[in-house]
């Protein structure tokens, strides 16, 4: 039934104007906006849906992973445009926030209404 159609997937954000900044300006996607609805243009021809919910509270899961060939460097490059890498508790990261060890590099952080993202290299 769905297998010919071109499914998308979508979250949840408390102030689309700070998600639109953030999205477009700090993570340099391509945003366009409709309907009060951002919709996030990923590589691989991709669409994210984002909408304004004014309850909304952050799920406890990455919600958004961004493959990168050098971690590293994305994580220096990200640092720089001001985005705060998360620390979690028994998980071996290091001083940039990024997790080895347990499966592949993984750094983690936030959009402004909490939701996690990570950067991630996969070999």
């Amino acid at each position: 039934m769905f297998g010919t159609t071109k499914a998308f997937s979508g979250f949840a954000v408390n102030d689309t104007a700070a998600a639109r900044d953030f999205y477009g300006g700090t993570l340099g996607i391509d945003v366009s906006e409709a309907n009060d609805l951002l919709t996030l243009h990923i590589a691989g021809g991709r669409d994210i849906l984002v909408y304004p919910k004014p309850d909304h509270q952050p799920a406890t899961y990455t919600i958004l992973n961004f493959p990168v060939e050098d971690i590293e460097k994305a994580v220096d490059e990200l640092a720089a445009r001001g985005v705060r890498f998360a620390r979690y508790d028994g998980m071996p990261q290091d001083e940039r926030g990024i997790m080895r060890g347990n499966g592949p590099l993984i750094a983690w952080f936030t959009d402004p209404a909490g939701n996690v993202l990570s950067v991630i290299q996969q070999d």
